[in-house]
């Protein structure tokens, strides 16, 4: 076949303006084409001949990554790499197989998410602020957001101004694959709102801004700055364990559910694709319950019984 650098380039541009994959996933799946190319061809990676590659190929290439030191996760991605790349060869008539088809993938205990519990974040929320401090407003804005949306930390940073309504209580957001949504919102998060875009405008000198979120300087937020922003506030808490935005999304179905929201309108909101990854967070629920169950209920407080004979 032709040049396999390009038939490379064409598929990452293939899934990702056809198949709307994440530009954080086309980067994975360069660099894990680009490890089997040097695997397969070491020293002249332009040698790569995907046409010769076997199964066996591949399995050979499973246990060089895990000898590397790679895990069960990351391996298992690796050959979902491979696997998408042949089905777009065998689609253009380069290849008639998929030897990546074959090899069953590594399965793996999902953990429990992580989760804020409500008292946490109610004690964090309510408490006395500067109303003054651009910074000070802008955390606690993006903390409540995070927590009261469920949306994700790359969904804050692209809200644009004009997709947020606090006169309907909603807000438009642009999700993954770019796929668009509306979120409802409480009347507590509209006023926290209008008074955060109030002191935006006198800060940075823009009232009707593209972005939703500004630093003092005009500039938009970046993921890194965002996290250091919610790790930081959860850390007053007390709070353990991992304090991310993500965890924010993470509480906030937890908070959902527990408090009766139907399932599929938790998974609405949040932008899940199907119910199954929304439904992890039933786990969470029932494991609280169970907990609590445990502390309080007498019988289970009682040592355990003794029935042998």
């Amino acid at each position: 076949m032709g040049d396999i650098n390009k038939t490379i380039e064409a598929f990452l541009q293939y899934i990702r303006y056809e198949l709307n994959l994440s530009a954080c996933t086309v980067l994975s799946y360069r660099n894990d084409l680009r490890q089997l190319q040097d695997f397969l061809s070491p020293g002249d990676a332009a040698a790569f001949n995907p046409e010769s590659v076997t199964t066996d190929d591949l399995r050979a290439w499973m246990v060089h990554l895990n000898e590397a030191g790679d895990g069960s996760r990351t391996i298992r991605r690796k050959i979902q790499a491979a696997r998408a790349f042949y089905r777009f060869l065998m689609k253009r008539g380069v290849v008639a197989a998929n030897p990546a088809a074959e090899i069953e993938l590594a399965k793996f205990k999902v953990p429990l998410p992580s989760y804020i519990r409500p008292e946490t974040m109610d004690e964090l929320l309510n408490a006395p602020f500067n109303t003054g401090d651009y910074q000070t407003m802008l955390n606690r804005t993006v903390v409540m957001m995070l927590y009261e949306t469920g949306m994700r930390r790359a969904e804050l940073i692209d809200l644009r101004d004009a997709d947020v309504d606090t006169s309907r209580c909603e807000m438009k957001v642009h999700g993954k694959r770019d796929k668009q949504r509306i979120i409802p919102f409480g009347q507590e998060l509209a006023e926290a709102i209008t008074a955060y875009r109030e002191l935006r405008g006198k800060v940075t000198g823009s009232f009707r801004p593209e972005r939703f979120f500004l630093r003092a300087g005009g500039e938009p937020l970046y993921p890194s700055m965002v996290y250091r922003m919610v790790h930081r506030s959860l850390e007053e808490t007390g709070a353990a364990g991992k304090l991310s935005p993500h965890v924010l999304r993470h509480s906030f179905a937890s908070a959902m559910l527990n408090n009766g929201a139907e399932l599929n309108s938790v998974k609405e909101i949040m932008g899940h694709e199907s119910l199954a990854a929304t439904q992890v967070y039933t786990h969470i629920t029932f494991s609280e319950l169970k907990s609590n169950y445990k502390l309080a209920h007498p019988r289970a407080l009682k040592k355990e019984v003794n029935y042998g004979s």
